[in-house]
């Protein structure tokens, strides 16, 4: 029950802890497993040394301790535990003063003979991982592996090797090593690869191919021909239509033939006629 209690609080912590790149925990030993009596050293690594990064832990008996308070000693961003004992086991993080923190890491404390060494960190996808079976006094005993529960394989050697882990190799393992006992479970986590846009590529406009060095004077002489081809027809017919055009009569040219034909004897009297009533039509004017 104790063991449930422990791990379902670690299992919290992790999930609400804020993370910051400003700084990062390391562990010396590297390993979320400890044996008890251990001296373990912990480092808050900073990227500004004047934001006074300090080491916290939340554990099932006490929340947001700092390093120096009650546990641990203190010297400046790192914290060393002499003799590490199974109430330390919890989650650990560096916090700055403004409250920016870190990843957080969980460190498991037992009284048994057997831990299993697994990374503290998150993993990322596509690298290898090697778990580590082994007791206080040796690490290379042949040691049963298991994830979920569910056995995997023996190893005669004591460690397993998962080559390009996946999201699907994230679980819950523990080994046992025959006459030693079994250690407690550790959660192995998976991230997925950092994904980063790249620009699209810069295309450079395409070279011309250069022509050959008689390709410009056949060029001349072809264009010369299509001229000659095309516009001396339209040429010769232009000028023909011309000339034609300049040597057709006009209106103004045509010759005009006058016959005069001597009256005949009527209109010799109308025209007797016509002076007796202009005479007549002076006279009685003048009257």
């Amino acid at each position: 029950m104790e063991e449930t209690s422990l791990l379902l609080l670690l299992c919290v912590t992790s999930l609400l802890s804020c993370t910051t790149n400003q700084a990062s925990l390391t562990v010396s030993p590297s390993s979320s497993q400890m044996f008890k009596g251990q001296s373990v050293s912990l480092s808050c690594e900073e990227d500004d040394s004047s934001a006074g990064w300090t080491l916290r832990r939340n554990t099932t008996t006490d929340t947001r301790t700092e390093c120096g308070a009650d546990w641990g000693r203190s010297a400046g961003s790192v914290c060393n535990i002499s003799y590490i004992l199974s109430k330390h086991s919890g989650v650990y993080w560096c916090e700055s003063r403004e409250g920016a923190t870190s990843k957080s890491i969980t460190i498991s404390v037992t009284g048994g003979s057997v831990i299993l060494q697994s990374p503290v960190l998150p993993v990322m996808e596509g690298h290898d991982v090697t778990l580590h079976c082994k007791t206080k006094t040796s690490s290379n005993l042949p040691a049963a592996f298991y994830k979920d529960g569910s056995f995997i394989r023996t190893e005669p050697a004591g460690h397993m090797t998962i080559r390009h882990v996946t999201r699907s190799d994230e679980g819950l393992y523990k080994c046992d090593i025959t006459g030693h006992g079994e250690s407690p479970p550790s959660w192995l986590t998976v991230t997925g690869r950092p994904t980063t846009t790249a620009p699209p590529p810069t295309l450079a406009p395409p070279t011309p191919a250069a022509p050959p060095p008689h390709s410009d004077h056949l060029h001349l002489v072809f264009r010369v021909l299509y001229y000659l081809v095309v516009f001396c027809p339209y040429c010769i017919s232009t000028f023909i239509m011309v000339s034609l055009y300049r040597q057709r009569p006009t209106g103004n040219d045509l010759p005009v033939s006058m016959v005069i034909t001597p009256p005949t004897q009527a209109e010799e009297g109308l025209d007797d006629d016509y002076d007796d009533v202009i005479t007549a039509v002076t006279t009685e004017h003048h009257f």
